[in-house]
């Protein structure tokens, strides 16, 4: 049984992923969590941080509590944002879980050489994706205490 995560203010929650069909399994898992949430949507590194430095059509958006990014997009992958946004002052504090379909060893080391917060490899069914996106939330919006916006 699924509870309802209570989390002490709004979670806001910043996706980077091209990946059509990991987005929705994201929106559905996120929605089935309960959690009180905005799921905001980057396709690429280069969208991701204009969303998080509020440049261009993103000027009103709002600073995540968590960045879930993937790693191979175009443009700009996760492994160069995870780079950038961990070297700029205004947006190392923000944690980046690393949610991407790689389990390399080599993909791993490097997201944690970068400051990931957490790598997770996505699963391939719903419900085990379900099951860490639960845990996720669990984790990041009733265990840890964030850093203010």
């Amino acid at each position: 049984m699924i509870q309802t995560i209570p989390p002490a203010r709004l979670a806001e929650i910043l996706l980077v992923d091209d990946n059509e069909d990991d987005i929705e399994f994201t929106r559905l898992a996120f929605e089935h969590v309960r959690l009180a949430n905005r799921l905001h949507l980057a396709t690429d590194g280069v969208e991701g941080l204009a969303f998080l430095r509020r440049e261009g059509k993103y000027t009103g958006a709002v600073r995540p509590d968590l960045l879930l990014l993937d790693l191979n997009m175009p443009r700009m992958d996760g492994r160069e944002m995870l780079s950038v946004m961990k070297s700029d002052e205004d947006l190392r504090r923000i944690p980046v879980v690393v949610l991407t379909t790689s389990d390399a060893e080599l993909d791993i080391m490097r997201a944690y050489d970068k400051h990931a917060n957490a790598y997770i490899a996505k699963p391939a069914e719903f419900s085990r994706f379900l099951e860490i996106v639960t845990r996720i939330a669990e984790h990041w919006f009733t265990l840890v205490k964030l850093p203010p916006r």
